[in-house]
């Protein structure tokens, strides 16, 4: 029986709360400290300034899902879904290598009026990405059993990278998102899109060793 369908056996409703910030450790803590022991997509440094750098991305795939906010509870109901299908949630039970980084953003989700908890056509959510292993393909991946998870090829772009370390708090990700618009501002370049929040290291990282990304699409 693979880790889904498990935590869907075995869950009471009491539970799933704690069960979901459970699998969220399990699966950041297998995030290395050291992101760069883990795979990464692809890219090149396109131009270096004082505060942020640009980058062009190769394409890469993605199993990606949408979910309700708010943005600080996002991953933590991303996460089983997603962990699940990596961990062999999926047609053939596949498992799959962990990447970095995972990403989160918000995003317009139009909704089917029938879906559960759902009272309206359309409402904001939270689109949370893993990253698949190079040479896997949306085509080529396995075929997801849990109906939320998507699966998606990125195409190569270009993106304004802002770095930093530090807690996943609300306050540390706006400050650097205003830092990252300003610097763009002031070079005179414009951006379009949501901002991806990236998260390359596990809860058990201690804070100021801990890699956060914050991305702006400019193509």
């Amino acid at each position: 029986m693979n880790l889904a369908n498990q935590v869907r056996r075995r869950t009471l409703p009491g539970q799933a709360a704690w069960l979901s910030a459970t699998l969220l450790l399990l699966v950041l803590g297998m995030i290395p400290a050291a992101s760069h022991a883990v795979e990464e997509p692809a890219y090149t440094v396109v131009q270096a300034f004082p505060a942020f750098e640009i980058r062009r991305y190769a394409g890469y795939a993605v199993a990606e899902v949408v979910v309700a906010g708010p943005a600080q509870d996002a991953a933590s109901r991303a996460f089983p879904i997603l962990a699940g299908y990596i961990f062999g949630n999926n047609k053939g039970e596949r498992k799959l290598a962990m990447t970095a980084p995972v990403t989160q953003a918000a995003t317009p989700v139009k909704l089917d009026m029938t879906a559960p908890v759902t009272q309206s056509a359309s409402q904001d959510g939270f689109l949370v990405q893993f990253v698949l292993p190079a040479g896997i393909d949306a085509a080529r991946a396995p075929v997801p059993l849990d109906a939320r998870v998507t699966l998606r090829d990125v195409p190569p772009r270009r993106v304004a990278v802002i770095r930093y370390s530090g807690f996943w708090s609300e306050s540390n990700y706006d400050r650097h998102l205003a830092k990252l618009q300003d610097a763009l501002r002031a070079a005179g370049i414009a951006w379009k899109g949501e901002p991806v929040l990236s998260r390359y290291n596990g809860p058990m990282t201690p804070w100021f060793m801990r890699r956060n990304e914050i991305w702006l699409a400019l193509d």
